[in-house]
């Protein structure tokens, strides 16, 4: 099944700025708020589609890569950003500060029983080198992660040998409701429970390995699947793979820059890649073949007699893939004839003998112009 438009979602346009996708987001999410619509699966599902499309539109790189790619800038094997298969714990950890922080008469993520505050492990960044060959096919990368990872001795409680008790001033909800009389009448709100910090458990004996915390350093290998395409300086988010949460809560992501390596003999131009061919003036003028590197291989082409310095040769489709969408770029070949700084004796008299020949007169070529100054800066 299709995903909807973000814009469509949140009912604004493409060029709505961040408060009018903020306002959007909010009148949305309370119109359909789980507080407001128990056991609707429905709402629930519109509640979690409008915080995804709000993740996305309210983040300058994520709306970017959005307006040029779509959704499959984040779907799939690429991973990338998105709010797909966001928990309610996730939506209220990241956007509970859009409700106001009330209960259901704020709409700030508590209901009657209220919620439990869920620990949130950081978001952790890596680097990853790519060569143009990774990027051709796209790749699998295996990174050794050094993180906290949840404690194998108590499990990620934090508790030596699971001894917690029910939190005795919030009853296990890890919240706290106020009533407070305003001219406005009675206003009922919810907060995080001072005893427990929103846990809704108390440690009676600490785990003396992680003293607590229910996390420890540690490191883990996480396999990062690359698709073609890609670009320096580009993220992909792989999910739950960051720092693990205190207590056995959410674990944060992994973010991975891609770092492309500077190929020996190929530039690239977005989806293009470009090549400086030398060859001497007799082969320029008498014709040649030449081999041309490609990024699994060589190819060999001809260069037809009378080929002139500057001239640009393109080979079609040997270029890189178009991340997200179909096609391939081209490998554009730049013929420069090499002119030799000192001559002997024969060589002077030889061309001493051609200068005054007709055949040797320039003759400009007409170029086109466009293309030329799309590549010119590259070489």
């Amino acid at each position: 099944m299709s995903k909807r438009d973000y814009y469509e979602i949140l009912g604004v346009s493409k060029d709505a700025d961040k408060a009018e996708i903020k306002k959007a987001y909010r009148k949305i999410a309370i119109k359909y708020h789980p507080d407001k619509n128990p056991d609707d699966k429905e709402a629930e599902e519109k509640f979690k589609e409008a915080a995804e499309a709000y993740e996305v539109l309210s983040n300058d790189d994520k709306k970017a890569k959005y307006d040029r790619f779509g959704h499959s800038a984040f779907d799939g094997a690429s991973g990338f950003g998105g709010g797909g298969g966001m928990s309610m714990d996730d939506i209220f950890s990241h956007f509970g500060d859009i409700f106001g922080g009330f209960g259901f008469g704020g709409f700030g993520g508590a209901s009657s029983g209220g919620r439990r505050h869920v620990n949130k492990g950081t978001n952790l960044r890596v680097k990853v080198k790519l060569t143009l060959k990774d990027i051709l096919s796209g790749t699998t990368k295996k990174i050794k992660v050094k993180k906290y990872v949840q404690c194998s001795y108590c499990g990620g409680t934090g508790a030596e040998n699971s001894d917690v008790e029910t939190c005795s001033t919030c009853h296990g909800s890890g919240q706290v409701i106020r009533v407070q009389n305003t001219f406005l009448g009675q206003m009922q709100t919810s907060a995080t429970c001072p005893t427990c910090q929103g846990q809704g458990t108390i440690i009676k004996n600490k785990c003396t390995h992680c003293h607590g915390e229910g996390i420890m350093k540690g490191e883990e290998v996480v396999q990062v699947n690359v698709p073609a395409g890609v670009s320096e300086g580009m993220q992909m988010k792989v999910g739950g793979k960051g720092n693990a949460a205190r207590r056995g809560g959410v674990n944060g992501d992994l973010i991975v820059i891609f770092h492309e390596e500077e190929h020996p003999e190929l530039i690239r131009d977005e989806n293009d890649l470009l090549y400086n061919l030398y060859i001497s003036f007799p082969e320029a003028a008498l014709g040649t073949s030449a081999e041309i590197p490609t990024v699994e291989s060589k190819v060999k082409i001809k260069i037809t007699p009378g080929t002139q310095g500057g001239k640009i040769l393109r080979l079609k489709g040997k270029g890189l893939p178009s991340y997200g969408s179909y096609g391939k770029g081209d490998i554009l070949v730049k013929v420069n004839v090499w002119v030799p700084k000192t001559l002997d004796k024969e060589e002077k008299k030889t061309l001493e003998r051609l200068i005054n020949s007709s055949n040797f007169e320039p003759k400009p070529e007409t170029e086109d112009r466009s293309f030329f100054d799309r590549v010119k800066d590259m070489f």
